[in-house]
């Protein structure tokens, strides 16, 4: 049964509609060169398609005279079917080149879509991905711009030639009859009010098809990306089952949505048939009283069945426009995301001397979630600091907000006396180098990977940067040295291997500032010195944030910050923090110590001997 709504709900619904489709066009009007070539074509095509059913007529006449007892002109009958040959090889032309338009015109519309799309993507705030699967991102890519670039192809092609040819046909129908084209006229508005009330009920199971095809999507790339892990576990049948559940789901709801549709469509097309009865049943009965002609009989229905097949056509014509719609939604919500907060016109350049940090007053909150609550520190230049705290006390949030990947709630950060809320963002990030915690490397080459701090800098720039990062030997020994191919994240290299190239890289970006989230307690005894003493080329005369992980790397530093309930517990030297009740003391107390419950304890603060 169909859901009934009152008339200003649907006519809500279908102004929702036409502002959703006229802002797909709108998003596509930069290739209007494309489209009003298509139209010149369609137009040319719809009026080729016309000339058809005149020709026709003309001949037609002509013979029926003959039949009656008078001359036929032969000639002229001759000439007519050289016309309609015409028209033929008129519309094969017409159709091929809008085709071709056409076929560009998509191939450059998913171009530039896809290039707004990622260019947005890149400038989104953190927390957007923070919040959102991977696969989900790319699945709304592709299936957005897909059907995006399906509807405008559609439009330009189908429904253009469509509006022109039913005008057309209804003006000469209404020279010979104006009942019959009256008749013909009544089929749109009926089909159109008739499938406006189909199209809410059919949105809310394409979005829970989208839905449910994302969560699929986003968990198929993540399980991808964590192959090892799944295999490990032995988790593959439960990942098959998650995959399985909601791709089942959306094939489920197919069912139920294709049901509705084609029920609603078998009313309309009823209605329809009602009407073309009507129709052909007037012209043989009026070409039987002598209204009509044989030949204006065999016109009126010839354009009756132009008209018919577009009609009819209608079903898909409006089938690929709820796509567009339900399917594009995804992609403008995420178009709809506020990019990262830009410069302000009167950002200025940061210039680093020292590289002093202060954080005055910081507050930062996650929703509602209050992650930090006035932080207070000051960091000197050139020397190393590090960051102790228990798992998910904010400490990789402090270091986010001195590279402005989130806002601050509150306070204020300097480098050497400049708030970084009023510099470029592009002069503090280039004044800061990062080593994560995960190297971070794309797939590409060695080479491409060290050099992504610097891609100006030539090969004897990234070969030092290599070689100061212990990374030059291993990587002379690939069989093609810097050229290697590293795989997806670098899965072809081990962790030390993956580790070296990644401080190389940040060797290479040469920043004042660093920012470590120190990462060698799961290697080898020989990669880890090897590493370490990467590391302390790299913070050499810098000024070093580091978020630690072994108690031998804190015991090294100029300055402890310790961090308790998103406070700030303590400050002090590692000699001084000893000899204190807090929190570096406790985990000093707890390496001599050695039980397994307290070692516990210390894996809370993610550190290891």
């Amino acid at each position: 049964m169909t859901a009934s709504y009152p008339p200003d709900a649907h006519h809500a619904k279908i102004v929702c509609s036409m502002k959703h489709i006229w802002r797909i066009i709108k998003e596509t009007r930069v290739l209007w060169r494309y489209y009003i070539g298509i139209s010149i074509f369609t137009i040319l095509l719809a009026s080729t398609s016309q000339l058809v059913p005149l020709f026709t007529k003309g001949a037609i006449d002509q013979v029926t005279q003959l039949a009656g007892g008078h001359p036929a002109n032969v000639q002229l009958v001759a000439f007519f079917a050289i016309l309609i040959f015409m028209a033929d090889i008129g519309q094969t032309i017409f159709s091929n080149i809008g085709g071709y338009l056409g076929d560009v015109m998509s191939s450059k519309l998913r171009q530039v879509l896809s290039r707004r799309y990622y260019r947005h993507m890149l400038c989104l705030p953190q927390h957007y991905f923070d919040t959102e699967l991977s696969g989900k991102i790319i699945n709304r890519l592709s299936r957005g711009i897909s059907q995006i670039g399906d509807f405008m192809q559609m439009l330009s092609n189908n429904f253009l030639q469509f509006i022109f040819s039913t005008i057309f046909s209804l003006i000469i129908v209404a020279y010979y009859s104006w009942q019959v084209a009256l008749m013909l006229l009544a089929l749109y508005p009926i089909f159109i009010w008739m499938t406006a009330r189909t199209s809410n009920k059919w949105q809310k199971y394409q979005h829970t098809i989208n839905n449910n095809l994302d969560i699929a999507s986003g968990r198929f790339a993540e399980a991808i990306g964590q192959i090892k892990v799944i295999k490990s576990f032995i988790q593959e049948v439960r990942e098959l089952k998650f995959f399985n559940k909601h791709i089942g789901a959306a094939t489920k709801t197919t069912s139920p949505q294709s049901k509705y549709w084609h029920w609603q469509d078998l009313r309309r097309r009823t209605v329809l048939n009602m009407i073309f009865f009507a129709v052909f049943a007037y012209i043989f009965v009026g070409a039987a009283n002598r209204q009509f002609t044989i030949g204006e009989m065999v016109l009126l229905i010839q354009y009756s069945m132009l008209i018919r097949i577009p009609i009819f056509s209608i079903s898909f014509l409006v089938d690929r426009t709820q796509r567009a719609i339900a399917d594009s939604k995804d992609y403008f919500k995420a178009m709809d995301e506020k990019p990262e907060i830009v410069d302000n016109l009167d950002a200025k350049e940061l210039t680093v001397s020292g590289g002093a940090v202060s954080f005055n007053d910081v507050s930062f909150a996650f929703g509602s979630n209050r992650v930090l609550n006035k932080i207070n520190f000051t960091i000197k230049p050139g020397t190393k600091v590090a960051l102790v705290g228990e798992s998910g006390e904010g400490k990789t949030t402090i270091t986010n907000l001195l590279m402005r990947l989130y806002e601050l709630s509150g306070g204020q950060i300097l480098i050497d006396g400049q708030s970084i809320s009023v510099v470029t963002q592009q002069s503090l990030r280039s004044n800061i180098g990062v080593v994560f915690q995960d190297p971070a490397l794309f797939s590409g080459t060695v080479y491409e990977n060290i050099s992504y701090a610097n891609p100006k800098a030539n090969r004897a720039d990234v070969i030092t940067a290599a070689t100061a990062a212990n990374a030059h030997e291993f990587i002379s020994k690939f069989d093609k040295g810097y050229e290697t191919q590293i795989g997806e994240r670098g899965l072809k290299l081990s962790g030390g291997q993956k580790q070296r190239i990644a401080i190389a890289r940040a060797l290479l970006k040469n920043a004042p500032i660093l920012i470590l989230d120190e990462a060698t307690s799961s290697l080898d005894s020989k990669s880890e010195i090897m590493i370490q003493q990467a590391l302390e080329r790299l913070m050499k005369n810098r000024t070093t944030i580091i978020i630690a992980h072994r108690l031998s790397t804190i015991q090294r530093v100029d300055q402890i910050i310790t961090i308790q309930r998103g406070k700030v517990n303590e400050i002090g030297s590692p000699s001084d923090l000893s000899r204190t009740n807090g929190i570096y003391a406790k985990l000093l107390t707890l390496q001599r110590d050695g039980t397994e419950s307290l070692k516990k304890k210390l894996k809370k603060f993610e550190i290891t001997n």
